[in-house]
Parts: structure tokens; sequence; C-alpha cells
């Protein structure tokens, strides 16, 4: 009997069980810096549906998610404009693990250490099915994008960057 690749739960994906909502599974090779590029590679798929989880800070310091496509920067100039606050920057790895509970290359917007306001690129929501950090490095889950909206409230902003 062949052995199945067992994916051990993440709190990211415990919730989203607990919560009913359906995903697909995506295990792959993290590559170090390889970023949506590579996920998007080895799973297939178009990286302009890998969402990236970006932890950032405003001018107060308090922590903020922005999920982004794969594909794009996100224009923090726009993002503070569109929330209200004078500058949006990415935080340090470390700071960002410490909100998030996540590591770096692992961060999934469910489950977060401390719950964090969350803003999508709008793009995003208009999509079949997003690709989403599930909690850990080489592991994405297949969503529907309005799981963001109803799990996570999501707020709807405009600060893509063209690559």
């Amino acid at each position: 009997m062949a052995k199945k690749d067992h994916i051990s739960e993440t709190p990211a994906t415990q919730f989203l069980r607990k919560q009913g909502v359906a995903f697909t599974e995506h295990p792959y090779a993290y590559e170090e810096h390889g970023g949506t590029a590579v996920s998007a590679r080895e799973l297939g798929v178009d990286e302009h549906a890998v969402v990236k989880t970006l932890v950032m800070q405003d001018d107060a310091a308090k922590p903020l998610i922005v999920l982004m496509h794969g594909d794009r920067k996100v224009s923090t100039k726009n993002l503070a404009r569109q929330i209200g606050c004078k500058a949006v920057e990415p935080c340090k790895p470390e700071v960002a693990q410490r909100h998030s509970g996540y590591m770096v290359g692992g961060t999934s917007p469910f489950a977060t250490k401390k719950a964090l306001p969350v803003y999508v690129e709008q793009g995003i929501l208009a999509l079949e099915k997003i690709y989403i950090n599930g909690g850990r490095r080489g592991y994405l889950i297949g969503i529907a994008p309005a799981v963001l909206t109803a799990l996570v409230a999501a707020q709807p902003v405009q600060c893509a960057l063209e690559e």
C-alpha cells in the first residue's frame, strides 16, 4: 500500500475545518526567498491566483495583514491613504512572526496569534479560487476568495502595483 503524504494540521487548517470551510491542500518544495513564483510553478497555477500574506504596520506600529496577488507588489502609499493612516510599512520578520504566530514564508491570515485587521486587494475577490498559505512553509491551500471576507472580515482595498 502506498504511503500517502499526511499533512499535519496547522492553526489555520484547524480553524477552517472548525468553520466547515472546504479547501484543497497543496504541499510543495519550499525554497528560501522563492516566493509565489516558486509555489505557482510547483503547483502549476497562475501566480496571479497565489496570494501573499504580508504582515505590515501602520505609522502607530499597529500590525495589519495585507493579502496581495503573487505577481503584484503593495503600494504602501495607496494602502495608507485607503485605510486612513499616514504610512504603512512591512514588519521585520521577527516582529511579523510575533504578531501572526507563523514563520515568515508560512504566514496564513487564518488563526493568527493576535487578531489583526486584514486588507485584501480587490481583484483577489473576483478570482474563482485562490491559493493562500496554510500556515506552514511549502504548504498552500486552495479556497474560494469569499472565505476571506466571511471569516477574517478582510476589507477590500486597491493598492496593487504592477510588477
